[in-house]
């Protein structure tokens, strides 16, 4: 067998390209209780992760988010340089405080970290939508997808992907996708949220698809493994459906003593669902 005939061989034959390329595991700041802490990403890439989430942080001083310090971000792009370990997205947990659903002061701080997320070198910034600032109503939704025009296409420029996490279904983020007009709206898939709001998660995972869908949060009621969510079939859906970016463990633990050894515990039961 000559080469051109093994390449053509190759390409008839996947499996003899070798296993099909899988998501990265990730971990969220927060779930390591180190929120807007550089020294997080040293514990995520010694604890084995792929990437580390970071949030902008929540508490305002001269009317910016923690993050927007770029003493700051240089001591994270040193740490995750030093460290061997991406940083994978960031959150703008601000929202937790003005919602996108209503409140205008959510577009500066959407727009901000929009900057952010660019100056730490990653492309995901998770927008959330929880608590008081869940997603109700068809009008809410319609507010929220308008005002994700203006914020889309600044995302375009600066080659950032808003990643929307709520408690909705995934036809309802897929109608604000569209009202959007943005090809940087998508959706932050967290099968955690999803499962306890009563969606089947295998099938929505299946019909919004790796392109709908910019990375993912893994958790559970528990440690991972002790609640309801079918993580073996949830993460044999994800590879079936091509997805091969960030899940990020945004998972319990027992207690702040045993943190880092049950982090670790919870991401060699992922990989061993894999």
């Amino acid at each position: 067998m000559n080469r051109r005939m093994f390449l053509a061989g190759v390409a008839a034959a996947p499996w003899l390209r070798g296993a099909a390329a899988k998501c990265r595991i990730g971990i969220t700041d927060w779930n390591l209780r180190m929120t807007v802490k550089p020294e997080a990403v040293a514990v995520a890439a010694r604890l084995g992760f792929d990437g580390i989430q970071i949030s902008c942080g929540r508490q305002i001083a001269d009317n910016k988010m923690p993050l927007d310090d770029p003493g700051l971000i240089a001591t994270y792009l040193a740490a995750a340089k030093e460290h061997r370990i991406p940083i994978d997205g960031t959150c703008v947990d601000r929202l937790h405080d003005n919602g996108l659903k209503s409140d205008p002061l959510a577009v500066k701080w959407v727009s901000d970290a929009i900057r952010l997320t660019h100056a730490v070198g990653t492309r995901v910034l998770l927008v959330p939508f929880f608590g008081k600032w869940a997603l109700t109503t068809r009008a809410e939704m319609d507010y929220t997808g308008d005002a994700l025009r203006d914020l889309g296409r600044e995302a375009e420029r600066a080659g950032v992907i808003l990643g929307l996490e709520n408690t909705i279904s995934a036809e309802d983020n897929a109608r604000i996708m569209e009202r959007s007009r943005s090809g940087a709206v998508k959706v932050y898939y967290d099968v955690g949220n999803s499962t306890n709001n009563g969606f089947d998660i295998l099938k929505e995972l299946r019909w919004l698809g790796k392109d709908r869908i910019c990375q993912i949060h893994l958790k559970d009621k528990g440690m991972l493994g002790e609640g309801p969510i079918p993580f073996r079939e949830v993460m044999r859906t994800i590879e079936e459906i091509g997805f091969d970016g960030y899940a990020n463990l945004e998972t319990s633990v027992r207690s702040a003593e045993t943190l880092e050894a049950d982090q670790k515990q919870n991401l060699e039961y992922v990989r061993r669902m894999m």
